[in-house]
């Protein structure tokens, strides 16, 4: 059964055609189709449109009102679309929102948006940046990047790549103090200490065997990954990072990894979004976009070469 645009448009061909016959002609439907359709819109309009003669249907008054409105609603309702059509050929449009841990939102996203950004001169991203899961929905959050699980039912998560934890420090340290061959070894070196910013709490060192350290007097403590990074590339410290920190010093030989042997699992580098509602054309881009940059790694050191 045809809905009430389709017999809109039977109705206005119907219209313009010297016969029933002809309007299912020119339709490619048949000559019962367009009589029902009319039929229907003469029940719901509880008026005639045409007047029927064996030979030929000529429009009613009221039909050539209804007629000229129906063009003119028709024609509104095919623009809406076009105007959209022209939009997604120009690019995509519109405002994602992301959230991301600091180091990797500093680091990373910039090089890895750019390229849809000047391929898509319309696409607005909002970035913020958040160790900890970020209430999407209050934060008008599209898409969300994190390290470690993510068990709320209202996103959708997948697991981009794992990200290993490693110690490292600046090669003139290990130099002066010697390579710890065990953790008692390390306990006796400088260490640096992240601080969580939500809490002000320090995190503790991690190892395999779910072991746990945490240091009581640290050379070096701050709240910002990055900033902990230039002390440990100073010589200052050493530190436990993930790789996609750690990673650009270790190839240019700037960090060295110690201790690689009681290394803690990997984690893994969560991608999600929200599940509501259908997925815009502006997010699923940006979406599959960080998706194969994240899980690259060429353009992203969260493994272990």
């Amino acid at each position: 059964m045809l809905n009430r645009m389709e017999m809109l448009r039977v109705f206005l061909v119907a219209v313009e055609a010297p016969s029933f016959r002809e309007a299912a002609n020119r339709l490619g439907t048949s000559p019962q189709k367009v009589t029902r359709a009319v039929q229907e819109l003469e029940r719901m309009f509880a008026e005639p449109l045409f007047h029927r003669s064996t030979r030929q249907a000529q429009v009613t008054a009221f039909g050539a009102q209804i007629a000229q409105q129906a063009r003119e609603t028709l024609n509104q309702f095919d623009r809406l679309f076009v105007a959209h059509a022209k939009q997604q050929s120009s690019g995509i449009t519109g405002r994602v929102g992301i959230t991301a841990p600091h180091a990797i939102g500093k680091l990373y996203l910039a090089g890895f948006l750019k390229p849809l950004m000047q391929a898509n001169p319309g696409l607005r991203i909002e970035l913020s940046l958040d160790d900890e899961l970020t209430d999407a929905v209050a934060s008008r959050i599209d898409i969300g990047i994190r390290v470690g699980v993510v068990r709320d039912r209202r996103y959708i998560a997948r697991a981009v790549c794992p990200v290993p934890l490693m110690i490292v420090a600046a090669p003139s340290l290990v130099k002066s103090t010697g390579v710890p061959e065990h953790l008692e070894d390390l306990k006796q070196r400088p260490l640096s200490v992240l601080i969580d910013r939500n809490n002000g709490r320090p995190w503790p060192w991690f190892f395999a065997d779910s072991q746990t350290y945490l240091p009581p007097s640290p050379a070096f403590c701050c709240d910002d990954p990055e900033t902990e990074l230039e002390f440990v590339l100073a010589g200052l410290a050493f530190a436990q990072m993930p790789h996609y920190l750690a990673g650009p010093g270790l190839s240019q030989g700037l960090l060295v990894e110690v201790l690689a042997e009681i290394a803690p699992p990997t984690i893994d580098l969560m991608l999600y979004r929200t599940q509501s509602g259908p997925v815009p054309a502006r997010v699923r881009l940006v979406y599959d976009h960080l998706m194969k940059c994240l899980g690259d790694p060429q353009m992203f050191p969260a493994h272990k070469p």
